[in-house]
Parts: structure tokens; sequence; C-alpha cells
């Protein structure tokens, strides 16, 4: 079975040991996943031309317009611990 070759050669490469109830419950995994492989690869994308995304990019973000801040109890409304306008956080310098 080439699968089961193939199987034992990629196991060897990645440094596993697997015995042969693994091999036998792995190897017609493989032998789907190569098939699967081997139609993407029959497809004709001789005329299509790379990219990273098959839809087109478009920027979504708005213009940079300078806005008002935030009023401060809106900013700090979930802060876990406040003291007066500011976030609290503990401390994390030793010695003083």
């Amino acid at each position: 079975m080439p699968v089961e070759i193939d199987l034992r050669y990629v196991a060897r490469l990645a440094r596993l040991e697997l015995g042969e109830d693994e091999i036998a419950t792995l190897a017609p995994q493989l032998a789907q996943i190569l098939e699967h492989a081997g139609r993407i690869a029959a497809v004709a994308t001789e005329h299509v031309p790379p990219t990273a995304s098959p839809l087109p990019r478009v920027n979504v973000w708005r213009d940079d317009e300078p806005e008002p801040p935030l009023p401060v109890d809106e900013a700090l409304r979930n802060a876990p611990d406040r003291e007066g306008d500011r976030f609290r956080v503990p401390r994390i310098v030793e010695g003083g």
C-alpha cells in the first residue's frame, strides 16, 4: 500500500513513532487527504493571478478625524479598580 509507505516516511521525518494500529487508522485518512489534494492540484489556475485573499480588499477604516475625548467616567466605566480619574493597577516594582 503506497499510502502506508508515505505515512511511515512522513512519520520518520517528523520523528514520530507510530504503532501498527496507528498506521492502520491513519493510512486511510492520509489517502483521503492526498486524493483531495490531487483534485485541487488538477484545477486549472494558469490564468488566475496569485492573491492572498479571494475577495477584493477594501479599506473599511473611517477617516482619521479628531473627535472630543470620552468623558473620564465613561472611559473608566469597566475599570476593575480606579483611583480618581485614573486606572489603579497593582504595583509591579519590588523594593522602594
